[in-house]
């Protein structure tokens, strides 16, 4: 097997360092908190990426000698992840983090720390330094591995901590993880993006693709699945392009073929899935190996071919449409999801009736879909967008009108259908909640006790975005 290691791989003295400042953090700690350990109240926004961070900070944070805590007046430190894909995005953390400082006033020694996609921002880290003086700590997505040094520093020294180091991004194994789920896992295959979209500051705040080695990664999943998992979600920003820095040889197709290969009952995802760079040799993986749940988010953000050149998506209508063509051709019930942007500048109502036109030939099951952000940085910033935000409104309600259509008529066949479901939690008292293969919801009564584990579930009544269902106790699995 290659097991060749990333050149953006963290060394071992590197993490050693930081295993002794979190010994030194604990010794603080026990003598600040002799009868109750300090509470950290973490909370992050964003992508599943930002999510899998998140598990690693309170995993750490753990390590260090704290207890988590769901409520932030209790908390000791409160540590927000950031996330900086919109404006909205950014708009929420600047108002929670306002909300901290009556908090601070009434714990003075409480330690607030800010990290994330935002922070890496410089502009967004000096406004916080600046407007935001109770905040202790700040610091971007390279150096997350730091959190137990910046911790004893903001104890020890009493003093702000900023480092929002810009490189070109690392890759750390061996980080605690305080999971936030005991059944469905998060497993970053890769870090950062090289494709720099027009309208997207991710290869800014995340750095260049990076790929972790493919042994670290199938003996996390090994790992995973013996412990109980029965959901991994496999990430990265365009998983598409794992190991290009590392291996011809065991390119994606290849890991996830070796993922599905491990005993064990648990069902494989991934995203994002760059329509650039899937191929057919990755559908066919999909049709091919069992335990790939049958679904595809194939991001398009426009189906006109002038505002995906002007977006710098590096692939046209015809490509896009051939692929979902053939990806139908070997799976007949793949359920198909996407992202599209509304209203991106320059964007004229004709090319976007071309978007329009492409939900009605793919027949998405559901759509993430946005009104257009400008993010600082970005290519598409500082393009001309005479088109009003009103005018966008009126076409972002046609593009959801329209989906919620296409969406009904989808579930509308489903009626009667029996689909294996992880049971994922209980909405109500005796109705439980689950997501069919193809990443529908779906609910039925049930007792709690299935939660974690597999079951068959017959629907019953098919609405727009739900399906409501019953167990299905034959011993004929459709």
């Amino acid at each position: 097997m290659d097991n060749n290691k990333s050149k953006f791989s963290v060394s071992p003295e590197q993490l050693k360092k930081q295993t002794e400042y979190a010994d030194l953090v604990r010794t603080v700690l026990a003598s600040r908190f002799p009868i109750e350990p300090p509470k950290a109240f973490v909370h992050t926004y964003g992508c599943q990426g930002n999510v899998a961070d998140g598990e690693r900070l309170k995993g750490m944070l753990c390590d260090m000698g704290y207890v988590l805590t769901d409520k932030v007046e209790e908390a000791d430190l409160v540590l927000y992840n950031t996330c900086a894909i919109r404006e909205h995005a950014q708009d929420r953390v600047y108002g929670n983090v306002g909300a901290l400082k009556q908090y601070k006033t009434a714990k003075p020694d409480m330690i607030i720390a800010l990290c994330g996609c935002m922070m890496q921002q410089g502009y967004v880290a000096e406004r916080i330094r600046n407007s935001f003086r109770y905040v202790d700590l700040v610091f971007g997505t390279h150096v997350i591995y730091k959190l137990p040094e910046f911790i004893y520093r903001c104890l020890c020294t009493g003093k702000r901590v900023f480092d929002i180091t810009d490189s070109d991004g690392n890759i750390v194994e061996g980080l605690p993880i305080k999971r936030d789920g005991a059944f469905k896992a998060w497993v970053p295959i890769m870090y950062g993006c090289n494709n720099f979209c027009a309208y997207c500051v991710v290869p800014y705040v995340r750095g260049r693709e990076r790929s972790r080695s493919f042994d670290d990664v199938v003996n996390e999943v090994e790992l995973l699945v013996k412990q109980g998992y029965k959901e991994i979600n496999l990430l990265g920003q365009n998983v598409n392009s794992y190991n290009k820095d590392l291996s011809e040889e065991y390119r994606f197709p290849a890991l996830l073929r070796r993922i599905n290969a491990i005993d064990g009952d648990f069902i494989i995802r991934f995203m994002t899935s760059h329509p650039r760079d899937c191929t057919k040799e990755l559908i066919d993986t999909m049709a091919d190996c069992k335990k790939i749940a049958k679904h595809l988010h194939l991001p398009v953000q426009s189906g006109n071919d002038r505002v995906l050149k002007e977006m710098n998506r590096h692939y046209d209508r015809e490509k896009y449409i051939s692929l979902i063509d053939y990806a139908y051709q070997k799976m007949p019930e793949l359920s198909i999801t996407s992202d599209i942007i509304v209203g991106f500048p320059g964007e004229t109502y004709e090319e976007f009736k071309d978007t329009l036109s492409l939900i009605e030939y793919v027949k998405y099951t559901s759509l993430f879909t946005f009104i257009f952000s400008p993010r600082p940085g970005t290519k598409a910033y500082d393009m001309p967008d005479p088109v009003s935000r009103k005018e966008k409104g009126e076409w972002f309600s046609q593009l959801t009108a329209l989906q919620e259509k296409v969406a009904g008529e989808r579930t509308a066949k489903m009626k009667d259908c029996v689909y294996r479901v992880l049971v994922e939690e209980e909405k109500s008292d005796g109705i439980l909640s689950g997501r069919t293969e193809g990443n529908v919801i779906i609910e039925f009564p049930g007792k709690k006790e299935l939660i974690g584990s597999f079951a068959y579930v017959k629907v019953t009544e098919p609405k727009t975005w739900i399906l409501k269902g019953e167990l299905y106790e034959s011993n004929e699995r459709i």
